[in-house]
């Protein structure tokens, strides 16, 4: 366990302000990034069979939560650890068209989460799709998609400046962006996680990408699986965050493989075999439109406006009691 408990820490609200807030920030945000994306809400599921090879399989050793069913006790159903694949289907299944998109909460179960002050292993995000053609699978497209989040996440620092002034914590001012092997360059004896730090305290908001392939000294700056993002085309939104002393990523994104960075990827990391899922052939047979989507982590989202310094605050989760204890002697109250 990783706690970071600062000294003289003040909530500024009692835990029943605190949910009048996160519910606030809630209902707001996703109201304005619906209208400001062009999205529409739809429903998602809590779970998806196995076999079918929707469910996120993260950096390949996460173990996801799984269970029968009786109407298919040989068919596991897994818990989602995310949506990235299921959010593509779904623009198919409901005829989406190019520029037209969805977003749905999502909630995931992570049990093999790091626990700390960011990371729990419950998981709440506004996950979002949209459509695209094969010509705007660009960088051009991707910086654009985080320049517009970036800016809906800035608009919601005054909305909640002006019905919690006491509470508020200000963002910075623009975002920045950044390739992962550019930023290998400049901190090349840090690790990739003090390379995002250094990054983060110097410009205040940096959009790193090309995260998932492997890096000019042969390792990568972080896991993603091979079969959603192309690797080439991702990147995550990372903000310093004074409060803790280190940088908070807000959002992750990318545009989605197409046929031939899906058989690529799927060499590099060594499973190949999944070419032959339900949704791996329908990529390979192009019968999935192009898209891009990502992540918003809801209560990172809180936890960033609100100037909180443990997601538990913000969400209703579990918790070693070891690190409950130490959060409550530093007036850190976790739901």
């Amino acid at each position: 366990m990783t706690l970071i408990l600062p000294e003289g820490y003040d909530p500024k609200m009692s835990a029943r302000e605190t949910e009048e807030a996160i519910k606030y920030i809630r209902d707001t945000f996703q109201r304005e990034y619906g209208r400001e994306m062009r999205l529409s809400r739809v429903s998602a599921p809590l779970y998806v069979f196995q076999n079918t090879g929707l469910n996120d399989n993260l950096n390949g050793v996460e173990r996801p939560v799984s269970f029968d069913v009786p109407w298919a006790p040989d068919e596991p159903v897994e818990v989602v650890q995310s949506l990235a694949k299921w959010k593509r289907m779904a623009l198919k299944k409901y005829g989406y068209l190019p520029h037209e998109g969805i977003y749905t909460n999502m909630n995931a179960i992570r049990r093999d989460e790091e626990l700390d002050n960011l990371h729990s292993i419950y998981v709440d995000q506004w996950d979002w799709e949209r459509v695209i053609s094969k010509e705007e699978r660009t960088e051009e497209t991707l910086r654009q998609a985080a320049k517009d989040i970036f800016r809906i996440i800035k608009h919601m620092e005054h909305e909640v400046w002006y019905k919690y002034p006491h509470a508020v914590h200000h963002l910075p001012d623009e975002i920045h962006f950044i390739s992962s092997e550019e930023l290998l360059q400049m901190y090349p004896d840090m690790t990739p996680g003090q390379r995002e730090d250094a990054i983060c305290k110097k410009l205040g908001c940096v959009f790193v990408m090309g995260i998932g392939d492997t890096l000019s000294n042969g390792e990568k700056h972080d896991g993603r699986a091979p079969d959603y993002d192309d690797w080439h085309l991702n990147g995550d939104i990372l903000m310093w965050y004074e409060p803790l002393g280190r940088s908070l990523e807000i959002s992750s994104m990318g545009i989605r493989v197409d046929e031939d960075s899906l058989l690529e990827q799927l060499k590099k990391a060594g499973c190949e075999e999944r070419a032959n899922m339900p949704f791996h052939r329908m990529i390979l047979e192009k019968e999935l439109p192009y898209t891009m989507g990502g992540g918003i982590g809801q209560s990172r989202l809180c936890m960033l406006l609100l100037g909180r310094v443990h997601v538990g605050e913000v969400q209703a989760s579990i918790w070693p009691q070891d690190m409950i204890d130490a959060c409550e002697s530093h007036n850190i109250h976790l739901l």
